[in-house]
This record gives structure tokens, sequence and C-alpha cells, in this order.
């Protein structure tokens, strides 16, 4: 089989108000963190939790949507592809950066929004 599959799906907040900017040729880019925690129970009985933090990138119309619906805290379910990027800045230093390429955003229900505020 010569298939494969590169596809992501979180639901986390968002770290910051996202950055969007034109990238060359005019495309606009958005680019924010998003936080997705998760929590276990250790074998003794003890709750655990972390977060994982993840770079998220969106081009087109869907970096307009983030400039207009997402802001710092708000809960998303991001879809997408993980792509990692590797360049060399002016001192010869090599960077790798692994990022989620956006496919689809839905902002979800602020915490007071949902279900009515149970």
């Amino acid at each position: 089989m010569k298939r494969g599959l590169n596809k992501v799906m979180l639901i986390g907040r968002v770290e910051a108000d996202p950055e969007v900017r034109p990238a060359p040729g005019g495309r606009a880019v958005a680019s924010f963190g998003l936080g997705a925690p998760r929590t276990w129970v250790t074998p003794q009985g003890e709750s655990q939790a972390e977060t994982e933090w993840f770079s998220v990138v969106a081009w087109g119309g869907l970096a307009e949507f983030c400039a207009t619906s997402l802001v710092k805290g708000r809960q998303v379910y991001v879809e997408g592809r993980l792509q990692t990027r590797r360049w060399e800045d002016d001192q010869g230093r090599i960077h790798v950066r692994t990022e989620v390429v956006a496919q689809d955003i839905i902002p979800l229900a602020a915490d007071d929004e949902a279900f009515g505020a149970i």
C-alpha cells in the first residue's frame, strides 16, 4: 500500500490573539499557539494534568477568519496536517519547526455559553 495519512485533530485554547500578515504574493497567513490539555490518573490514583502546545498556521480565507473570530483563551477545534520546516539563519544556525497547517478551524462555545452555563 502506497497510501499515507497526515491528519491532526485538536481541541484546545488559543494562546494569544492570532498574528495575521500578508505572505509573499499577498495571500493572508495567520499563526497562533494552541494549548491542548490532557488529564490522567496514575496507578497510585493521583490525578495528573499537562498541556501540550502546538503552533498553528492558517492560509487565505481561513487566516482572515482567524483574524476576526479567534482571541486569546477561545476554545477551538483545529483540523489539519503536520508540516516541518527547516531553514538556516544569517549566522548559519539550522532551525526546525513543526506546525499544524490548519484546513478547518471551528470556534467552540465559551465555557459560560456551553450547555446554558450549567
